[in-house]
């Protein structure tokens, strides 16, 4: 492979390289690389979009890299103010410690276990004195890290920020220092934390480390970036079933994002199936390709076979699933409205989901269309309540 194929794959999908002259030079040395990945165990588990980075790593690792994978457990008790307006909760160290375990636990669905190192910066961090970190903090000015935009925003708002909050940069870029790291990947978000790596190893003496930003992937909604509370995220940890389902539900257009951005195929196989798509083929039917390889991934090939059929059997003959859930709903004075009964039976998150839901026609009782947003059912009777596409219930009404 030449070095710009070995580049080409480097950057598929990326959205800067900095600096690309650099990393040349540092291929030319023909080594393994030491590719660094951060993350804070803010919360136990991953969704696809933290995948990306994880892809990336692992498309260096089969170039012959080595993953650095950082759990910032000293820094998760700091608390990351990227992209907030407001200081961050810290973490206390059991809350970190759990998180972490289930970090490790998941990130090897995509990873290659005898390739990746998986690193806590506590092991440096912990060992650091008071002087120690003084003389961290006397790198950089106050002026520097009002440069960032988060830090900017809030400061010309009158917004408080807290000292520690200016440390936490500071914390992760010595973690390049530490790590000898070559490369640090991150998101979009993270380019002034990634930056600063760079600026502490120049200071420590050392070659600095190459830069790939990554993008933030677009949430199933196809417009708010992915995240569990915006509820438009596909988990690692989703049944087969509802992993499946939710990859079938991005629109035609989204599917080439996430190819891009989550898939192991070549581009030249993904230009060919735009190129197909183009020529009149349903794009359903390379959506399942991309499903289907993605469930393989965090679960096996028959678990993916297996929801494919499930997902034909069901959105195209009308069947219903073989593990609906059986819930029984206490209806107070001897009815319940629908949309208390969806939220008790745990189909939505909220009634004004339930009723924002019945106002896009995503709601069905026994198979039919609910329209009646004030509709009540009488204690006694059993219902096949159904939220969207994926979401059953059997409901005993008590």
């Amino acid at each position: 492979m030449t070095q710009q194929n070995t580049l080409d794959i480097i950057k598929r999908g990326a959205d800067e390289l900095l600096l690309e002259h650099e990393l040349k030079q540092k291929l030319a040395q023909n080594r393994p690389l030491r590719i660094k990945a951060g993350f804070d165990p803010t919360a136990p588990d991953l969704h696809l979009g933290h995948t990306v980075l994880l892809n990336k790593m692992r498309q260096l690792q089969d170039l012959g890299h080595h993953a650095l994978f950082l759990i910032g457990d000293f820094t998760g008790m700091i608390g990351d103010p990227t992209g907030k307006n407001a200081t961050r909760p810290p973490l206390t160290r059991e809350q970190v410690l759990a998180n972490a375990q289930s970090y490790k636990e998941q990130v090897f669905k995509v990873l290659d276990p005898a390739k990746t190192e998986v690193v806590f910066n506590s092991t440096w961090m912990d060992k650091f004195s008071a002087v120690d970190l003084i003389r961290l903090a006397a790198t950089h000015t106050v002026a520097q890290m009002l440069e960032r935009d988060d830090f900017s925003k809030r400061y010309k708002n009158n917004q408080p920020i807290a000292i520690h909050e200016f440390i936490y940069p500071l914390v992760q870029g010595y973690d390049s220092v530490a790590l000898k790291a070559d490369i640090e990947l991150g998101g979009t978000d993270q380019k002034f934390n990634l930056l600063m790596g760079r600026e502490l190893q120049k200071h420590h003496g050392q070659p600095q480390q190459c830069v790939l930003t990554m993008p933030l992937l677009e949430g199933l909604d196809g417009i708010n970036k992915m995240s569990k509370s915006l509820g438009n995220y596909v988990g690692i940890t989703d049944t087969p079933t509802e992993m499946f389902g939710k990859l079938m539900s991005v629109s035609d257009d989204l599917m080439w994002r996430y190819f891009e951005l989550l898939s192991f195929r070549s581009l030249a196989q993904i230009t060919n199936f735009k190129e197909e798509v183009a020529n009149g083929r349903n794009p359903r039917d390379i959506k399942v390709l991309l499903a289907q390889e993605i469930v393989a991934r965090f679960h096996a090939q028959k678990a993916a076979e297996d929801a494919l059929a499930e997902f034909e059997a069901r959105f195209q003959k009308g069947v219903l699933p073989d593990d609906m859930s059986e819930i029984t709903v206490a209806c107070v004075d001897g009815s319940i409205g629908i949309a208390q009964l969806l939220k008790q039976a745990n189909l939505v998150a909220s009634t004004s989901e339930a009723l924002r839901m019945i106002e896009q026609g995503g709601v069905k009782l026994d198979g039919e269309k609910v329209s009646d947003k004030a509709l009540q059912l009488k204690a006694g009777e059993v219902v096949v309540a159904q939220v969207g596409k994926r979401k059953f219930g059997r409901v005993t009404l008590a």
